[in-house]
């Protein structure tokens, strides 16, 4: 992350919250904070005890005070985040493409905070057949800050407070690790809340042909030789990859770019349908040719 213990503007802005005590409740408290208030943060409530199968308010409210934004946040590799100087037909790919309604902003690194982008802002100023120069600093809004510590019910109080929907988690240095938004923080009471651009993560792939199969980088590897009807592993050297990714990061010896082709030994290829520089997302796994007609 950062390297400097000067701290950015980010960094101050992080730690100048406190971690302990959660935010004034003065002013409208509306649905949030008639949640918070469902406990007394005077001190701390005796551990709830839940019967297997069983799901409480009271549970959900104790995890909101005792878990910290680390144990909810999104990890820096997984942030989506777009660069000051994109222009507008990039990020509104970037928009469509993930389903997300706003964005953070960074200017040459994501350890450089400038800010969020909303879509509506966008729309709103450049859509509809608008003209005029595009500037995405113009559209800018500021985004939290939070320390990792932070407890979840302190940082829900605060995106109350400031009409917020999404935080920074910030370090010691002024580096980003990770980003939380108040759904994060609301699915610790009341479970998952899933919308129109939530995956079912549970589908980690899917045949789309046969002997053709999608799937994530984090397909359990078992699964996708018994679909296959082949085996993909051989040898010592195979034996702790549980992983589709791993599988291929090991056979080629380096994280793949989009659009490159592994070919294994038996003849199946994966081809990278999306990666970053430090890992492998998304890619096709096809059958060799003679095995296609037989699937």
């Amino acid at each position: 992350m950062g390297s400097s213990t000067d701290g950015s503007p980010a960094a101050h802005s992080a730690l100048e919250v406190s971690t302990d005590e959660p935010a004034s409740d003065q002013g409208p408290k509306g649905f949030f904070g008639r949640l918070l208030s469902a406990f007394s943060p005077a001190q701390d409530p005796a551990p709830v005890e839940v019967a297997p199968g069983t799901s409480t308010e009271a549970h959900g409210l104790y995890a909101l005070r005792k878990m910290r934004v680390d144990d909810v946040a999104v990890p820096q590799a997984d942030i989506v985040a777009v660069p000051l100087d994109i222009g507008k037909d990039d990020l509104v790919a970037v928009f469509r493409k993930h389903g997300f309604s706003r964005l953070p902003v960074y200017k040459g690194t994501l350890d450089q905070p400038q800010g969020l982008v909303l879509l509506k802002d966008l729309a709103l100023q450049h859509g509809f057949g608008a003209t005029g120069r595009f500037s995405l600093k113009r559209l800018l809004r500021p985004i939290l800050y939070a320390p990792p510590s932070m407890a979840t019910g302190v940082l829900l109080q605060k995106m109350q407070k400031e009409r917020a929907h999404m935080a920074l988690i910030i370090d010691e240095y002024g580096g980003v690790d990770g980003l939380v938004t108040i759904e994060d923080l609301i699915e610790t009471v009341i479970g998952e809340i899933e919308d129109e651009h939530d995956e079912d993560e549970s589908a980690l792939w899917k045949e789309e042909a046969p002997g053709v199969i999608l799937a994530q980088s984090a397909a359990p590897l078992e699964e996708i030789e018994a679909a296959l009807g082949l085996a993909l592993r051989s040898g010592e050297e195979d034996e702790e990859i549980d992983t589709l990714g791993g599988l291929v990061f090991q056979r080629s010896g380096h994280v793949p770019a989009k659009g490159e082709v592994i070919t294994h030994e038996n003849g199946v290829t994966f081809e990278i349908l999306e990666a970053d520089p430090r890992r492998i997302k998304r890619l096709r796994v096809r059958l060799p040719a003679q095995d296609q007609g037989a699937a």
